[in-house]
């Protein structure tokens, strides 16, 4: 079958053989004021290659959505694609709705017609929220009573693979540390009172567990539920103190995030519960994984994240939106610990995967030399690629593209999908179903 040109990128490029497996994505992005502006968003630089048109370099971009959730569909491109109106776009939702066989048997009797997914790529340059998202239970009752607040009933495990050194919060410090911080940080004592703080030091490693969580979520709510005019006097006395206190010492990694974040939210709680959190440091390739009701923020950095298909966050500190307080401090799990950093396993000399104990997803990171091939094998599901550098060739055995930087396809259930790369380093990352999950069928 001959050659038929498709627009893409803005520019034409080559089909180079028929059928119709793969799809290409046009994708939404989302302006949150934490994101990087201009050509310092990897997000900018994907939209910009992504949809052909030019993006304005004074308004910040911070995510990248890949998939079919309705607060930010991905489209699918139909036509010849010169520019004309031959061309047409559905949502993705509606394209897997009339053709549920692109999603495979399996998926569908496990999550209906819908990718389960949701696949992202974040450029942090502000800290996001404190934030945790629900479980599946509490998701259901929180779109119940507020719908509009929380937009769909779905849980949100999630996983960010970083793209740039990528810093945040997530979990709780060890009792250890946690105590230390009690000590060192009469702020918080100021703020929960001595009855309360002074409680950490009447529980140890060996306390049964849920001991240990109620002391902590007892200190953390109190913290969380201080009054805004005092929580600024303190925070205020804080930021004076440890001034000062750089006159004589060096200030520790975490006291100097907490200065970072006053700047950015002056006077916000979430600004001296950072205290409380871990501060994460990920290398390029390191993942970090985010089940229901665990405590996070991030700091920033670009990332890849993928997330069971949800928009679902409660809110508590470090943000102008909305904060359901309670809501947070009641569901969160209060685990104590450092978080696990997941650095993938090869797939092929070539693909690594990051492999989250969720059904919903899994993410495949691929690096490419010029010349150089790989096969990602058939799946029962869907899955979707992004191009984030460099370009090559992606196809199926009757169906084959030319790909660039900003690229995003749809890729249905039981393809196997050829690359090659064609640029010094072509990088690619792919978002599927959990291996894990057709496994245990």
């Amino acid at each position: 079958m001959g050659a038929d040109a498709i627009q893409t990128n803005g520019h034409d490029q080559t089909k180079l053989t028929g059928g119709e497996e793969i799809q290409r994505l046009r994708c939404f992005v989302k302006n949150y004021e934490w994101g990087k502006l201009g050509p310092d968003s990897l997000v900018a630089r994907l939209q910009e290659a992504n949809t052909g048109q030019r993006v304005d370099p004074e308004i910040p971009h911070a995510e990248f959505w890949m998939g079919t959730h309705e607060s930010g569909p991905s489209h699918v491109e139909f036509g010849s694609g010169h520019g004309g109106s031959d061309k047409c776009m559905v949502t993705l939702k509606s394209w897997v709705l009339d053709n549920p066989n692109l999603l495979g048997s399996k998926v569908v009797d496990k999550w209906g017609c819908d990718l389960p997914f949701l696949f992202k790529v974040l450029s942090v340059t502000k800290a996001l929220s404190i934030q945790a998202h629900p479980n599946k239970a509490l998701a259901e009752k929180l779109h119940r009573e507020d719908p509009l607040l929380y937009r769909d009933n779905n849980h949100k495990p999630e996983i960010a693979l970083a793209v740039t050194p990528f810093e945040a919060l997530c979990g709780f410090v060890p009792l250890k540390e946690l105590k230390e911080v009690i000590t060192n940080v009469p702020e918080i004592t100021e703020l929960v009172g001595s009855k309360a703080a002074d409680q950490i030091f009447n529980v140890h490693e060996h306390d049964e567990d849920e001991r240990v969580k109620s002391v902590v979520r007892l200190i953390f709510t109190q913290l969380m539920s201080a009054s805004n005019n005092e929580t600024k006097q303190v925070i205020s006395r804080m930021k004076n103190r440890l001034i000062l206190e750089t006159k004589h010492r060096e200030l520790s990694e975490k006291e100097k995030l907490v200065l970072e974040l006053e700047k950015q939210y002056t006077g916000d709680i979430g600004v001296i519960s950072a205290f409380f959190f871990n501060y994460v440091k990920l290398n390029p390739g390191e993942a970090l994984y985010l089940d229901a009701n665990e405590p996070h923020a991030y700091i920033s950095g670009d990332c890849v994240e993928c997330m069971a298909a949800s928009d679902n966050v409660v809110r508590a500190g470090l943000t102008p939106k909305h904060r359901d307080v309670q809501t947070l401090c009641s569901m969160l799990t209060y685990k104590l610990g450092y978080p696990e950093i997941l650095k993938g396993f090869p797939l092929t000399p070539y693909v690594t995967r990051y492999l989250p104990p969720f059904d919903e997803f899994e993410v495949d990171h691929c690096d490419l030399p010029r010349g150089k091939s790989t096969v990602f094998p058939a799946v029962p599901g869907p899955s979707v690629y992004l191009v984030s550098e460099g370009k090559g060739q992606l196809g199926t055995g009757s169906s084959k593209f030319l790909v660039n930087r900003g690229d995003v396809l749809f890729v249905p259930a039981d393809n196997e999908v050829h690359v090659t790369g064609e640029s010094d380093v072509m990088k690619l990352y792919r978002a599927g179903v959990s291996s894990r999950f057709f496994q245990t069928l």
